[in-house]
């Protein structure tokens, strides 16, 4: 016993020593000697960017150009966004990934701000994203977490509370200042290639950054409440204090996040879209007619043809013709135009140009509204109408050439300022609404906004013909954050498609004007 005694001690202390020894510097040992332990600004926004961009294009694709008469996944089955009809697990998809990418945003933010290696430009580049996704996410669901978001880590929140719309937006708008400040005579990034955007150009964010920060004040402009607030920050902007708010003005200037076809800047509709798939749906008759009734140059098509026409649609034996949308189940419609797809061709599935997130177009019809509205007086409605139509064709065709007027003129959509202020707006919509073509969800937006363009009604539509008014939110939200998905609903309404958010409700007269209207 004595002796085993001996052997058990001995076995402790050797035990100890080894232990000892082995935990001893285990920290420093264990540590790469060049590699950061944590994700730096420049290796999470190049992903954060290219990931937001191509949850927005998916939903682009399959909701917003279903829901906005752009394309028509024809078939009689249930549940199809053309005819007002989806599941609520639509909500999902963007609800989760725009969430999980703010994280990222946040933590550029959060390095790009430590003492040894702060760098205004990725700060602000940061804040304007952020400001981005929140908006995109608002105007989709309404009330959302924002001032509680993505602390589960650093906070250990895990069930945040849900922010009035009202504070989303002027919450946002605080970023957007603070944006435009850090951004102003802030130096290029050091690394270019993390910016799939502007190739790190800072003057080019901080347009970008006010452009945003135009077209979330135009979206609230006609609430009472807040309206003279908006109004006299747009008159900023645009007039008083443009020197301090540079904003967008040239194709070049442009946010958009070009497919370069190198990975990892591969176009999504490649790599997550079929050939067969893409070009599955038809184009719908709205969007196609006008293009064809204006001799619109985006038309005129030659398959897979470089350098000419980059919206490659192939035509039916009876020419460009599209699917009346909303049609009734059961109706003798037949598949004509669709946007043509190929790997080896130019079109849109491989474009560069898919990835749009605000053009200089946008830009510009948001300065003709906010002039026929009268919040400014710089300029001319119909100067910033034949910009905006302008460079809306010349995003997609650079060398296109031809005189505006002479354009709009043989189209028969020359400006007309002796029409009234909802013949103007339908005016400006209507062309506004092919700029924001392949824009995430933008045209759904603005036309929940305005009622413009005044879009057809079909005799199949569903939820009595009234366009959606938001997604649900996610079905997840009732058992990981109960308690505050309940006082959301209870603040903004039941959370169903046609509960409008807090920007709608004063347009509430418009909306119902035209969405019961059955034809143009």
């Amino acid at each position: 016993m004595k002796k085993l005694a001996y052997i058990i001690s001995g076995l402790a202390v050797f035990s100890a020593t080894v232990l000892t020894s082995c935990s001893k510097d285990f920290e420093q040992i264990n540590t790469h000697p060049i590699a950061t332990p944590i994700a730096l600004p420049e290796q999470l926004l190049p992903v954060a960017l290219t990931n937001t961009v191509t949850y927005n294009m998916i939903r682009n694709r399959n909701f917003n150009n279903e829901l906005m008469q752009v394309t028509v996944d024809m078939t009689d089955a249930d549940g199809k966004v053309f005819r007002y009809d989806f599941n609520r697990n639509w909500a999902d998809y963007t609800y989760t990934n725009w969430y999980i990418q703010l994280t990222n945003f946040k933590d550029v933010f959060k390095q790009a701000s430590d003492p040894v290696t702060l760098d205004k430009t990725y700060q602000g580049i940061s804040l304007i994203s952020q400001a981005w996704i929140y908006s995109l996410l608002t105007d989709t669901y309404g009330d959302i977490p924002f001032s509680e978001s993505n602390l589960g880590r650093d906070s250990a929140i895990t069930e945040p509370k849900f922010d009035t719309q009202k504070d989303v937006y002027f919450g946002c708008f605080a970023m957007l200042e603070q944006a435009n400040s850090l951004l102003t005579g802030a130096a290029n990034l050091k690394m270019p290639t993390a910016d799939p955007v502007y190739g790190g150009v800072a003057a080019n964010w901080r347009k970008f950054g006010n452009s945003l920060y135009l077209r979330m004040l135009m979206r609230i402009a006609e609430k009472a409440e807040v309206k003279d607030t908006v109004v006299k920050k747009i008159v900023e902007i645009v007039q008083t204090k443009a020197s301090t708010y540079p904003i967008i003005g040239s194709t070049a200037e442009s946010a958009i996040l070009k497919w370069t076809g190198t990975a990892p800047y591969a176009n999504p509709y490649i790599a997550g879209v079929r050939e067969q798939d893409f070009r599955s749906p038809s184009i719908a008759s709205f969007f196609i007619d006008n293009l064809v009734t204006w001799d619109d140059p985006r038309l005129n098509i030659s398959l897979g043809t470089a350098g000419f026409n980059r919206w490659a649609i192939a035509q039916s034996s009876e020419g460009f013709k599209g699917v009346p949308s909303g049609y009734s189940p059961g109706a003798d419609v037949v598949k004509k135009s669709y946007f043509y797809s190929s790997t080896s061709a130019k079109s849109l599935q491989s474009d560069e140009l898919g990835g749009m997130i605000l053009t200089a177009a946008e830009v510009k019809f948001i300065l003709a509204e906010a002039f026929v509205r009268g919040y400014i007086t710089t300029g001319t409605a119909q100067a910033y109408y034949n910009a905006g139509a302008q460079l809306s064709i010349q995003q997609w065709m650079p060398t296109w050439a031809v005189d505006i007027n002479t354009y709009l003129a043989a189209a028969d959509i020359t400006w007309n300022d002796a029409v009234s202020l909802e013949d103007k707006l339908e005016q400006i919509h209507l062309l506004k609404y092919y700029a924001l073509f392949m824009c995430d969800m933008q045209q759904w937006f603005e036309y929940r906004r305005t009622g413009h363009p005044i879009l057809p009604k079909g005799t199949g539509l569903r939820n009595g013909g009234v366009m959606p008014a938001r997604m649900n939110y996610p079905i997840m939200l009732q058992s990981t954050n109960p308690t505050n998905y309940k006082l959301a609903i209870a603040n903004q309404g039941s959370d169903d498609i046609n509960t409008q958010v807090w920007w709608q409700k004063n347009n509430q007269g418009l909306i119902n004007k035209y969405s019961s209207r059955n034809s143009r």
